[in-house]
């Protein structure tokens, strides 16, 4: 006995000791790490990174920024399933302890150490919210006994919602989402507040390792995954076991938010990122939930991305086929059919879906290419465009050397060439219809803006975003020919000249010395070579004869248009010289725009507008341009954005360039655009070497511009003019554009004068005259002399000596 209590008093004190030990050890630990411990008062008004969206006029999302696709909501929102699935998942014990689970720290001890590797964790939710936002990922006990410490702090400071709130809309839940909004989009296209038990099971299961559990790629591990999620909620009483069989055999939905920046939104989008990075900085831009609501109807930014797709397309097809994208040798060939098949076992193919093919036969009816594992043909009836084409044996082509190659007659198509080729249709995964297809050479552009707010509506700068970020609509500064001729003539107006003025087309030769001292000679001429001989400027703008604005520009003086021209919103430098008029002066298509509207508009300069209002992430409006929001008046941080609207010409000048604009459509060059069916008032634009094509054209709610050319400047090929190359481009827009508006007439104010003249003196005639046309004047500036006078006998006075 004795020696039984001498035993037991050596192991209690060996236990006291150790105990005070370990206590004074933690207490050490705690006095020495707390020091180094974050500061997480600023929790209390902690908000999570947040993505920023942009939106189009009616609401919907065009586009997202972010470092981490994160969108922040309250717990209110979040349904009950929701919640009890997390807490039963990642910590059952949630609701009842202080920040820190001893026992589920000693469970998970006991299974790591019988797996031999760490299987489970042992961390509270509230530790995990302390790791992510206020620790660093590395793996010490130093981090964990942090981790542990502010847990606890933590819970005496927040309450169980608040902490749920931190975690809820912190989480990775995989595929670039955090929190469980962006998860609910992700996966099931859905709002929070609208997901069911079987749903809010599955993203529940994610925390642990959201990439092997993923919907997307896993399906049967993320079911299994959801089953062990049901488990959990049936064993702490949140549902029957019956709930959990219905939510686990439902079928499980998944579908995949859409892309929005793939819906042709990018040129748009991106100029909107562009104005809140400079003005909010990359923190708001990314991290700080900003609402932004741009001008953008959605519907008129895809038909206007089609449109320029379609009618690059045309033009390339003009131009001819290239040929195969490479040709493989018949090893080769198998190694590209191999990991097709594979890419394709993973991502089938969908209708509108460009992708290469091998051509493996060919008939005198088709060409049979091979598409992964499947085979498809192609009727030579769909390839009249790429003819003259040879289909030849591989080995026959291999024996050609490059100058066989490059300078045969036909283009050479051998049995292993790698086309590329577009799936029209799919038939169980297997391609049933489908063109031979080639990326365009040549880029577009096209721009659509209310002309009475100057709202931009849609802006497409190039075939593909995502190919080619470069903005063509804002970036590219080209030559507009034939298209600044309006501009010339409305400053011609404001000097007197009339559309019913009557110039000589005549041929004209102008020489200079240069500075090398030698002189050079400039014989300007008109499209075809031709010289009419007296002409109406209506006529002249009509036909867009060359000569006539020449002679004009001469008459009204270089410097005087040119200020004319920037009064108009011609921003770029300006050649001071005669080429002027034939549009010799690089600008980009978003001034020449610009200019088009205030003819538009009746004479009034308004500044192009992308945004309307911006709002933080709790509703506050930072910027706007309607007055009304801001009954109270601006704080520092808030901007009014005020519409720039300047009368910059009289309505006069506006109506009468209108006017004659739609006589290029009637009768002249800018006939394509008759396909309408409404008023509408046009110009085409060709440069001489036909480097750049271009079609402004507008009706009363809308203008639109059309360009095409190559971002390396040459030629777009034979007959390739604005009427040709971009006028299809504008039509296709605004047909479908247009479709649900009314057709409307321009405004023609009262102050306007209509009298009969002869076309070939611009002189008034009788209105019973045959040959008289009826012309429109500004008030003042018709002529006050009858042809029929110009043509009698003068008196001939006998007094004077001569």
């Amino acid at each position: 006995m004795p020696l039984f209590k001498k035993i037991f008093k050596i192991v209690f004190l060996l236990g006291l000791s150790l105990g005070i030990v370990a206590f004074f050890g933690l207490a050490g630990a705690y006095f020495y790490v707390n020091s180094s411990l974050p500061e997480f008062d600023t929790l209390e008004d902690y908000q999570p990174p947040a993505i920023t969206r942009a939106y189009s006029e009616d609401g919907q999302t065009i586009a997202e920024f972010y470092r981490e696709r994160r969108i922040v909501v309250p717990v209110t929102r979040m349904p009950k399933p929701l919640i009890q699935a997390f807490v039963a998942a990642e910590d059952a014990n949630f609701f009842d302890h202080q920040g820190i689970d001893l026992v589920s720290i000693f469970r998970a001890a006991l299974k790591n150490i019988k797996a031999g590797g760490i299987v489970q964790g042992g961390s509270t939710i509230t530790q995990q919210v302390a790791k992510s936002l206020l620790l660093t990922p590395e793996r010490k006990f130093s981090r964990k006994f942090k981790e542990a410490i502010l847990a606890w702090r933590m819970e005496q400071r927040f309450s169980k919602r608040e902490i749920l709130y931190l975690y809820l809309n912190q989480i990775y839940l995989g595929h670039g989402a955090y929190g469980v909004q962006a998860a609910a989009e992700n996966y099931f296209d859905k709002n929070v507040e609208d997901l069911n038990l079987a749903e809010c099971t599955v993203l529940a299961g994610l925390p642990q390792a959201p990439s092997r559990y993923s919907p997307y790629r896993h399906y049967n591990r993320a079911k299994d995954r959801q089953l062990y999620v049901l488990e959990r909620m049936i064993a702490n009483g949140y549902i029957t076991s019956d709930q959990a069989h219905k939510a686990y055999t439902d079928p499980l939905v998944v579908h995949p938010r859409g892309d929005n920046s793939a819906a042709g939104t990018g040129y748009f989008s991106e100029q909107v990122r562009r104005y809140i990075e400079k003005n909010y900085g990359r923190d708001l831009l990314y991290s700080g939930g900003l609402q932004v609501y741009t001008t953008m109807n959605l519907s008129m930014q895809q038909v206007a991305q089609k449109a320029v797709r379609d009618n690059l397309q045309r033009h390339d097809r003009r131009q001819g086929y290239r040929g195969p994208v490479r040709v493989l040798n018949q090893q080769d060939a198998l190694a590209f059919v191999d990991q097709q098949t594979a890419e394709l076992n993973e991502n089938p193919l969908e209708p509108g879906q460009v992708i290469e093919a091998l051509l493996v036969d060919s008939s005198d009816q088709q060409l049979v290419v091979r598409i992964g594992a499947y085979e498809a043909v192609l009727p030579r009836q769909k390839l009249k465009w790429a003819e003259p084409f040879d289909v030849i044996p591989y080995e026959v082509f291999a024996a050609l050397d490059q100058d066989q190659k490059n300078n045969n007659e036909k283009t050479l198509l051998p049995i292993g060439s790698v086309i590329q080729v577009k799936i029209r249709s799919v038939k169980q995964s297997h391609p049933t219809d489908i063109d031979l297809f080639q990326y365009p050479l040549a880029q577009g552009a096209l721009l659509a803006l209310d002309p009475q707010d100057g709202a931009v509506k849609a802006m497409v700068g190039g075939y593909d975003f995502a190919k080619s970020q470069f903005n063509r609509v804002l970036q590219s500064s080209r030559l507009p020919g034939s298209a600044i001729k309006p501009l010339i003539y409305a400053a011609a107006f404001d000097k007197g000249y009339t559309p019913a003025s009557v110039i000589l087309d005549t041929p004209l030769i102008y020489k200079e010395t240069d500075n090398k001292g030698e002189e050079k000679e400039w014989k300007p001429k008109n499209y075809g070579n031709k010289f009419y001989g007296p002409t109406s400027l209506r006529t002249a703008l009509t036909h867009s004869y060359n000569i006539i604005t020449i002679k004009l520009l001469n008459n009204i003086g270089i410097n005087y248009t040119a200020r004319y021209l920037h009064k108009l919103g011609i921003t770029s430098p300006l050649n001071r010289d005669l080429t002027m008029s034939l549009g010799s002066s690089a600008l980009t298509p978003l001034e020449l725009a610009s200019a088009y509207s205030v003819f538009a508009s009746g004479g009034i300069k308004t500044a192009p507008t992308y945004i309307t209002k911006i709002t933080d992430r709790n509703g506050r409006i930072l910027e706007s341009i309607d007055p009304a929001d801001f009954p109270n008046g601006l704080d520092a941080d808030q901007k009014l954005i005020r519409l720039e609207r300047q009368r910059v010409i009289s309505q006069e000048t506006a109506c009468l360039i209108t006017n004659m604009l739609e006589s290029v459509v009637q009768r002249g060059t800018g006939w394509r655009a008759k396909a309408l069916n409404r008023p509408v008032a046009g110009k085409t634009g060709t440069t001489n070497n036909l480097k750049d094509a271009w079609f402004v054209g507008y009706v009363p709610q809308l203008v639109t511009i059309s360009w095409v050319g190559y971002d390396q400047e040459k030629p777009l090929g034979k007959n390739e003019t604005g009427s040709k190359a971009a006028a299809p481009a504008w039509v296709d827009f605004m047909k479908q554009t247009l479709a649900g508006m009314p057709a409307k007439n321009f405004t023609v104010p009262d102050t306007m004068e209509f009298h009969p003249v002869d076309p070939k003196t611009g002189l008034l005639e009788p209105e019973d005259s045959p040959t008289s046309v009826i012309e429109m004047f500004a008030p003042g500036t018709a002529p006050t002399r009858y042809a029929l006078d110009e043509k009698k006998p003068q008196a001939r006075d006998f007094f004077r000596l001569d």
